[in-house]
């Protein structure tokens, strides 16, 4: 498998990165939540957001995802100037689309918020209204953003896109610390839109490093261009689509108890911390390989590399589930209860934060089943795919929703999510044959049974610790740390037993590598 996972350096360095983003990211939400609570602002702050954001990763997403096949078709065929000349056009053509997005957005802005969030009224829409426009240049940044990150890795450089995050963080930060205060949630808009920018810039120098130059050319009669806007249309709609589960929470979210989207939210940061950290540095490595072999026409390259992949994302997402579970509420005291943030918001957040987890293993797999749909050049079934999670999705909502609130609608989205996985694998199936559903099967109910053990000693731990500790910020923090720390060693510790091949692999190289060393010493 080594030969299929041949980078396992960049692997690192991905997670390095993203892992210090999410940290500096947590750190964001803390200091968001402390200064400006869970209410009002911040429910008018994450509609706004959503309204930019949902454009800008639209954009990023579906160019950076089909620009890596093209651009290395391109360099085949005409050289390194040739993939540079084809890179500045694409550049030039999205900035020209995401401008026409802009002024769209500035117009439309009332119809955008009204559609995510009708509840919303009065001085509540209309600095909703204005938080939306001001947060539109965001967008132009974005699109720019994927182009240069699909060029980046198709030269294999994986570092300035792994790091983009810590700019983008620290930007916030420095508002939060300094100027939050004098500004207030206005200022927090401006400083999301200078973070997105802080992204762009902190790549430029290795896509120059890397040989790019930026010329002046907008050719969209380009047969390749054409065939890139082709590809990346599907996949515009598809991730438009599954953006769509979002709104429809908010919108809903917006008629329930003041504090019902915070809450979804900060839960939703705390589910995709392993999504963005782990999972998204394992897609982002296995994606160019599945895509060599694919246009090597080896079908059963790919079916081995895509094994591994879903192995280690059951592996890691599997006692994240039940760690998530478990341990939720301390984990959203310790990240988040201090200031405005309250016991309420606590107990609101850690209940939607169970739900959302549940899904997990289902969001993960389906990231890195997609890529192998698109490493196929099929853009089209992850998006009538995404047709079906919504149908799901609007139908739970609907159903959940008055039953159990806000947390109705994160296990909504965790049913949906978890049918349309299931969809995906079945199609992938009929489309290039058997995938060795044994093997995946094998590999998540070791991990399910050594997490279920794991999640038992953790909660005990847990919970002995902080009766005997006391009630205090500190030692709760120090009992979850602890708790997480032998829930970890007890679970790496059975998977070995259980003989689980990628982690025996794991301690094999680890145990190498420390063998060298001590010879070196």
């Amino acid at each position: 498998m080594s030969k299929s996972i041949n980078n396992v350096k960049s692997t690192i360095i991905i997670i390095i990165f993203t892992l210090g983003s999410k940290l500096l990211g947590f750190l964001r939400e803390v200091l968001i939540a402390s200064k400006f609570g869970s209410g009002v602002e911040t429910d008018t702050f994450f509609i706004a957001l959503t309204a930019t954001g949902l454009v800008s990763e639209l954009i990023r997403n579906s160019i950076s995802t089909t620009f890596i096949p093209i651009i290395s078709e391109i360099e085949r065929n005409k050289g390194k100037k040739g993939k540079i000349e084809h890179t500045s056009n694409i550049v030039n053509i999205i900035i020209m689309i995401s401008i026409k997005f802009v002024i769209l957005g500035l117009l439309l802005a009332p119809l955008i918020v009204k559609i995510l969030a009708k509840g919303f009224q009065g001085e509540q829409f209309e600095l909703a209204v204005k938080l939306t426009r001001i947060g539109m240049p965001m967008i132009i940044f974005s699109g720019v953003i994927g182009v240069i990150t699909g060029y980046l890795h198709s030269e294999h450089k994986f570092t300035s896109s792994s790091a983009i995050g810590l700019p983008f963080n620290l930007v916030y930060i420095f508002y939060l610390l300094v100027l939050s205060s004098k500004f207030g949630i206005i200022g927090l808009t401006v400083a999301a839109v200078l973070a997105v920018l802080s992204q762009l810039l902190i790549q430029i120098p290795e896509a120059m490093k890397a040989g790019y130059k930026y010329k002046i050319i907008i050719d969209y009669n380009n047969e390749k261009t054409k065939k890139l806007l082709y590809l990346s249309l599907p996949v515009l709609v598809g991730v438009a689509i599954n953006d769509i589960n979002t709104i429809v929470d908010k919108t809903l979210a917006s008629s329930l108890v003041s504090g019902s989207i915070s809450a979804l939210n900060y839960a939703n940061k705390l589910n995709n911390l392993i999504l963005g950290v782990f999972i998204s540095a394992i897609t982002t490595v296995i994606f160019p390989l599945l895509s060599k072999e694919s246009n090597n026409d080896n079908i059963q390259g790919m079916k081995k590399i895509m094994a591994y992949g879903v192995n280690l994302i059951l592996l890691i997402t599997i006692p994240a589930t039940v760690g998530l579970t478990v341990l939720a509420k301390p984990i959203v005291e310790v990240a988040f209860q201090r200031g405005e943030f309250d016991a309420t918001a606590t107990i609101m957040t850690s209940q939607a934060l169970i739900f959302y987890s549940l899904g997990l293993v289902a969001m993960a797999l389906r990231l890195l089943i997609t890529r192998v749909y698109y490493s196929l050049q099929d853009t089209k079934t992850p998006m009538v795919n995404g047709v079906i999670s919504v149908g799901f999705n609007i139908v739970f909502n609907l159903i959940l929703v008055r039953f159990m609130a806000h947390a109705g609608l994160a296990f909504a989205t965790s049913i949906a999510t978890t049918i349309a996985t299931l969809l995906m694998f079945y199609n992938l199936r009929k489309k290039i044959g058997p995938l060795g559903i044994m093997s995946y099967i094998n590999c998540g109910l070791k991990s399910g049974l050594a997490s279920a053990i794991m999640g038992l000693i953790a909660y005990y731990t847990y919970h002995s610790l902080y009766s005997f500790f006391g009630v205090s910020k500190l030692y709760n923090l120090i009992s979850l740390l602890v708790a997480v720390g032998i829930g970890v060693i007890v679970y790496g510790v059975l998977c070995y037993l259980f003989k689980i091949e990628e982690v025996r692999d794991m301690f094999d190289k680890a145990k190498s590598v420390i063998n060298r060393i001590v010879k070196r010493a």
